[in-house]
């Protein structure tokens, strides 16, 4: 039986490549190599859709509502912890975005919060794949499994937009062409 938890773990694969990538990002500033505005921006804009508007779009729209009706407690608890993550992420975001911008680019602010975002999204990964979601895995249904999946289907294709999920993981591809030549990931 498929778990929505696969879903969004290969999902979480994609996310801790492009931190990979960000990371390379951060060593070639630090020594700085040339690193163009408009990469950062592209990457930023690939984890503002596809790590924060459509994984976690999932996770708060369709998951974690599922498992506090099974019976995972909503407050002080993982799923608590997940969303001050998820908020403290986008704080991330926003910092990096606005101290690499065409008209100034602020590397010690960038490296800061770039590194504070690759250590938290990190951390986040492991507690949702080792804790929350085989708590999850355990207390949901194989109907309510299946629901969740078509749900994340269908929020995808409405608020992604049809083709776009695989559009961004060609862009992955583009950035490990561009940044780290690794060999050729599957995501």
């Amino acid at each position: 039986m498929e778990r929505a938890s696969q879903d969004l773990m290969h999902e979480h694969d994609a996310i801790l490549f492009s931190l990979k990538v960000l990371e390379e990002i951060c060593n070639r500033v630090e020594s700085r190599k040339d690193v163009l505005i408009k990469d950062i921006a592209s990457l930023i804009e690939f984890l503002k859709l596809f790590a924060d508007k459509c994984h976690h779009g999932k996770e708060e729209g369709f998951l974690f509502p599922a498992l506090i009706e099974a019976g995972i407690p909503a407050e002080k608890g993982p799923i608590d912890v997940m969303l001050a993550e998820h908020t403290m992420g986008r704080n991330y975001i926003r910092q990096i975005q606005e101290s690499a911008t065409d008209k100034a680019f602020r590397t010690e602010e960038f490296g800061k919060s770039a590194r504070g975002y690759i250590s938290l999204m990190r951390a986040h990964i492991q507690k949702e794949n080792n804790v929350l979601f085989p708590m999850g895995d355990a207390k949901l249904s194989d109907s309510k499994q299946r629901e969740l999946i078509e749900s994340f289907e269908k929020y995808e294709e409405e608020v992604i937009g049809k083709g776009k999920h695989e559009e961004l993981h060609k862009q992955l591809e583009a950035f490990n062409t561009k940044f780290l030549k690794s060999s050729v990931q599957t995501f």
